[in-house]
């Protein structure tokens, strides 16, 4: 709901600000006084268009703030979170932790720029008008109204008929269906160069496939090649290595090492301290004799065949060519070819693959119409339903003549919307042809048709506050009162604002807000003030009487302010 609204230096209004509660407020004051221009200001705020004439001359820049208390289960809610626009300060929150406070600021400068702000981030104008349009619903005389679109009368007739469970499950298989649509014309469009793909795929497998190459291969390759390419180097200098550590009997490292550990047995008699180093030399002789060993096993082993070098280069040279003409690394090569094979049999198998498609969407193209027909259905449904409490509620509402209808035109094919294009049409005196719901009505006559569909629809309202202006325009006795008593019904499940003139709708008003017009002779400002009980008997007095007020004036007022909040 509306909580708090602030403007500044727009129009004849310096700077004003107030607090709003829930339930029918009603905004009152004489002509010229500035009412609409609240609307305007918040229409604004909302993300209305801008015009720089509206900024208060004198000034250089037009300031408007609207404050929402927003649960965050809400539609707004959700989206806020969802577009990192919620705030979360712990100031910012009310006393339930599932309600926050949101900020929607708009600045007009005197050179026409605009900028727009949703809880301090600056947004574009688009997104301000995004989250407008789930907050507050303004009803009256302005072209933009929300209930001329398309998409918001369908919307509500469908709110109206309960059949969002059954709308999601359409727009989700609308998805599905456009899914295989797509996947289906790629497959296709793949299809339709596949000769030249399949012609060369074969190719590349054949060679791929001749080429042979196996997972690890040219590591292993890789190693043979450098053994076979140093196999005499290897053979000489391992067999040095041998000799020189055991088998030349004279100068071998483990004939020096033994000799060298019998001199220092003798010494180690005479000084004990050498008895470590005589120990050291006897474990060096077992590892040079391990070492011995193990190269002199080596040496027995079969040694690479220099004679293979060249079929083993060869065989290196072919997988690297291969992946250079493949623009992979040779070591991949095992991979590619299982690759190009997957491919080949995908593109030979297509024909089988697009029949498959073909019949998942004949499948699901048939369970869309289902679920299209079956909305239809129900639509038609909640038409007649709706048409008769709209048109009846009009009647009641100074249109005694008035009907209303809802005309649903088929489509060529289901959508993600359905089957029907919605929309809402109006008849305001006799004779006349039912038309598009701005281009029958007035200014007031839309107003208050727009009352009589909020009213038939409140039961699964969904915008949080409705504000309508010029409700009122051409009525009076009656019709006024029945008029007030709708807002005010209708206030049970949406917070409701209305700028009225007439005291007979002024008095069912929960609160009321008076707008007043102050001039020093050089400047003219516009006030508002919440009123008292008492003040508000004054102003109804004053709606009744004009300038002349009575005691039986203020008897009167007192009477249908206690009646109209009964």
């Amino acid at each position: 709901m509306l909580h708090h609204l602030h403007i500044r230096n727009l129009a004849v209004v310096d700077e004003v600000e107030t607090e709003l509660n829930q339930g029918l407020t009603v905004l009152t004051g004489e002509t010229g006084a500035g009412k609409s221009i609240l609307v305007g200001a918040l229409g604004l705020a909302l993300g209305e268009r801008a015009d720089s004439d509206a900024v208060r001359p004198g000034a250089k820049r037009a300031e408007i703030s609207a404050s929402f208390l927003i649960p965050a289960n809400s539609p707004a809610g959700q989206w806020l979170s969802d577009n990192d626009l919620d705030d979360d300060e712990p100031d910012r929150r009310s006393e339930s932790d599932h309600v926050g406070e949101c900020v929607l600021r708009r600045v007009v400068s005197v050179e026409g720029r605009s900028r727009g702000y949703i809880n301090g981030n600056p947004v574009p104008m688009q997104t301000l008008r995004e989250l407008g349009a789930m907050l507050v619903d303004i009803c009256g005389q302005q072209a933009h109204q929300s209930l001329g679109k398309a998409s918001n009368q369908r919307l509500l007739l469908d709110q109206h008929g309960n059949h969002a469970a059954l709308v999601d499950e359409l727009r989700k298989t609308h998805q599905q269906w456009q899914a295989l649509q797509h996947e289906y014309q790629d497959l296709d469009n793949a299809r339709a160069d596949q000769a030249t793909r399949i012609d060369l795929l074969q190719f590349q497998v054949q060679e791929l496939d001749a080429l042979n190459a196996q997972p690890g291969e040219l590591e292993e390759l890789d190693k043979a090649q450098r053994l076979a390419a140093n196999a005499n180097r290897i053979t000489e200098d391992a067999g040095a290595a041998l000799q020189m550590l055991y088998e030349n009997e004279q100068a071998s490292a483990y004939d020096l090492t033994s000799r060298a550990r019998a001199h220092l047995e003798h010494l180690s008699e005479l000084d004990p301290e050498l008895a470590t180093l005589t120990r050291m030399l006897g474990e060096a002789e077992i590892q040079i004799t391990e070492a011995a060993d193990t190269l002199r096993q080596y040496l027995d082993k079969e040694q690479p065949d220099a004679g293979n070098l060249h079929e083993l280069e060869t065989r290196l040279a072919a997988m690297h060519d291969m992946a250079r003409k493949h623009r992979v690394d040779a070591a991949e090569l095992p991979e590619l070819t299982e690759r190009l094979h997957d491919d080949l049999h995908t593109i030979e198998h297509a024909d089988g693959a697009l029949d498959e498609l073909q019949q998942r969407m004949n499948n699901k193209y048939a369970e869309l119409d289902t679920l299209a027909k079956k909305l239809t259905s129900a639509r038609k449904r909640a038409a007649k339903s709706l048409a008769t409490q709209v048109t009846k509620n009009m009647q009641q509402l100074g249109m005694p003549e008035g009907s209303f209808s809802i005309d649903m035109q088929t489509l060529d094919a289901p959508g993600a919307t359905g089957a029907e294009r919605i929309e809402f049409l109006v008849a305001i005196n006799p004779g006349m042809q039912p038309g598009a719901l701005n281009k029958v009505a007035s200014g007031g006559e839309l107003s208050r048709v727009n009352l009589a569909i909020q009213v038939a629809a409140s039961d699964q309202a969904q915008t949080p506050t409705l504000i309508f202006d010029e409700v009122d325009a051409g009525i009076g006795g009656s019709t006024a009162d029945i008029v007030g008593e709708k807002l005010r019904s209708l206030s049970a499940t949406s917070q409701v604002l209305c700028v009225t003139h007439l005291p007979q709708v002024a008095s069912k008003g929960h609160h009321q807000i008076r707008v007043s017009k102050l001039s020093d002779g050089k400047n003219t400002r516009t006030r508002i003030a919440n009123l008292t009980s008492k003040e508000r008997v004054e102003e109804l007095a004053r709606m009744l009487g004009g300038l002349e007020i009575t005691d039986r004036t203020r008897d009167h007022a007192a009477e249908m302010l206690a009646t109209g909040n009964t």
